[in-house]
């Protein structure tokens, strides 16, 4: 991909530079107070949409739940997106009145305001306060909306946890409680932040409420001593909830869970406590399970000894031109790199600090080759069929030199067959059982792949292998056709349909980086890197060789499952 488009964001960079690495996510929270009342019998049923500003469209990114008859909502779901430093990320929050369950409600009536506002904005204020407008800048009466903005470190765990209680009031007169479960966490100035609410259990004194999992900076800022508020209602359709009980926790407390051992808690209801002699509880709440679960960074596998190893293949088709010519891209100028050279410095210079042996692949493709010229789709440009690697990139570009007056450019240009090679070489003999080898195969073409059908099906079997695929177009082909084996537009499919594992294709024509330093293009492409090697051992449950464990005081320990 050429940008983040990930379902947690979707972020263009403005300038030539590309993309940065998303080294950030932010979660968001939101709570409105005040709304108007659009509904004649009942309250308003509040939602916020997020949108989110793209070349000056605006487009829906995600929305809350939906709370029934409420006109002071706090929103239970988290708006996830990454964070940029270095943009200006517009977005737009619009709080509508939900008729039925499905679409956004398109009549001014069911517009109950919004508001616009950069992501920069929310997260230097850590917790903004705006009111919401109406069409023409009018106010929403005295309506306002209130977003919590919170970092998610790369370092970040999750919980999943399972509650269920026993024995709870009974609140009705004609049925049992509808009991549902919410979790508030105490901030350092006392004000409390709404964490995680259940589904409502229908007629139920004994619920089991379905595991929810919640992220450790979310529940407790990753202070496990840190005060956890729970309250346990009665719902009610019109909103007007009964309360039950309460209890108060942290996250030290959950962790005395062990196999076989649960933990309970006391429902209290301090106004009956006051007045009832005999008085022992509401009910019970209990933690019937706690999954600890580590999420590593892209740094935690490379400090954890993962190496990353570079392959470069480039295109010795006919149509670069006679490399003895000036106007061929395969034309050695003493002066100055070509673009085929240019972009495999700039990319391979960054690459070979993740790679101890400093030994590089260099492979080519769409030449006829000695002795026998015929056409090979897939050689060491070092003519050593047992070992293609070469030292340093150093190495690489005198093989490159060293192999243009051998060789006869032909066609076409096909590069499945070296996708297919890397994917093999990449899954090894054995399963992958840890995280010490992951692969990035460079691609230097100056036109369009002729076996797109091929190359589809090869980049679909490789999504499932430790591997990212960097194609620069080098020249001024028209590389409209290229955009198809990126995954922006769309998940990248095989010709019988079967979608990739993992979006794992950059494209960019080097023409767009002509008048950028060589930094930039490997920045750009380079961007996706981070995220694939993670979402691969992940998606593997593959945790680092040696994880760098954090050992700060008063922090969770995150250590892997």
């Amino acid at each position: 991909m050429k940008i983040s488009d990930s379902q947690e964001a979707t972020s263009p960079v403005a300038g030539i530079g590309g993309p940065a690495a998303c080294v950030s996510k932010v979660e968001l929270r939101v709570s409105c107070r005040s709304l108007l009342d659009r509904d004649t019998l009942n309250k308003s049923d509040p939602c916020v949409m997020l949108m989110v500003q793209n070349q000056g469209q605006w487009t829906e990114l995600d929305r809350t739940e939906v709370i029934k008859s409420n006109l002071n909502p706090v929103f239970a779901k988290v708006l996830m997106l990454d964070y940029y430093f270095e943009e200006v990320q517009k977005l737009r929050f619009e709080v509508y009145d939900i008729h039925g369950t499905h679409s956004i409600g398109t009549r001014d009536d069911d517009f109950l305001g919004g508001v616009e506002c950069t992501l920069g904005q929310i997260v230097a204020q850590k917790k903004m306060v705006k009111p919401l407008l109406l069409k023409y800048g009018k106010y929403a009466g005295k309506s306002t909306i209130t977003i919590h903005a919170e970092e998610i470190s790369g370092n970040n765990g999750y919980v999943e946890l399972s509650f269920c209680a026993k024995k709870l009031d009974d609140k009705d007169l004609f049925s049992k409680s509808d009991p549902f479960l919410e979790i508030y966490r105490i901030n350092d100035d006392g004000t409390e932040q709404l964490v995680h609410r259940t589904e409502v259990i229908k007629n139920n004194l004994n619920p089991v409420w379905e595991p929810f999992k919640v992220s450790l900076i979310s529940l407790c800022s990753c202070d496990d001593e840190r005060k956890l508020k729970c309250l346990v209602w009665d719902y009610d359709s019109r909103g007007k909830h009964d309360f039950i009980g309460e209890f108060y926790t942290n996250f030290k407390e959950m962790q005395k869970i062990s196999s076989g051992n649960k933990v309970t808690w006391d429902c209290i209801n301090p106004k009956y406590k006051l007045k009832k002699k005999n008085y022992k509880n509401s009910g019970l709440v209990i933690l019937s399970d706690l999954k600890l679960h580590r999420v590593y960074s892209f740094l935690d596998y490379i400090m954890g000894g993962c190496q990353i190893h570079f392959t470069v293949a480039i295109d010795f088709t006919a149509s670069n031109g006679d490399p003895r010519n000036s106007c061929s891209l395969h034309y050695i100028n003493p002066y100055q790199p070509n673009e085929y050279l240019k972009a495999l410095i700039a990319v391979g210079e960054i690459c070979q600090d993740y790679d101890s042996d400093k030994r590089f692949s260099a492979l080519g493709f769409g030449a006829r080759i000695p002795p026998n010229y015929e056409v090979s789709h897939d050689f060491a440009i070092n003519f050593n069929p047992e070992d293609d690697e070469c030292e340093e990139i150093q190495g690489v570009v005198e093989a490159y030199q060293n192999c243009l007056p051998k060789i006869q450019l032909y066609g076409p240009t096909n590069v499945a067959p070296i996708i297919s090679r890397i994917a093999k070489l990449a899954a090894g003999k054995e399963p992958i059982k840890d995280a010490s080898l992951y692969h990035i195969l460079l691609i230097l073409t100056d036109g369009v792949v002729t076996d797109m059908a091929d190359t589809r099906e090869a980049i679909v079997r490789a999504s499932y292998q430790p591997m990212s695929i960097i194609i620069v177009g080098v020249g001024n082909a028209d590389f409209t056709d290229m955009e198809i084996l990126d995954g922006d537009d769309g998940v990248l499919r095989s010709p019988k349909g079967e979608p990739v594992l993992r979006d794992i294709v950059q494209f960019v024509p080097f023409r767009d980086f002509k008048t950028a330093s060589p930094a930039a293009l490997a920045k750009c492409v380079l961007a996706e890197v981070p995220k694939q090697v993670v979402e691969y051992f992940s998606h593997k449950a593959i945790p680092p060789i040696n994880p760098v464990l954090n050992s700060t005081p008063n922090s969770i320990a995150n250590t892997p499952e």
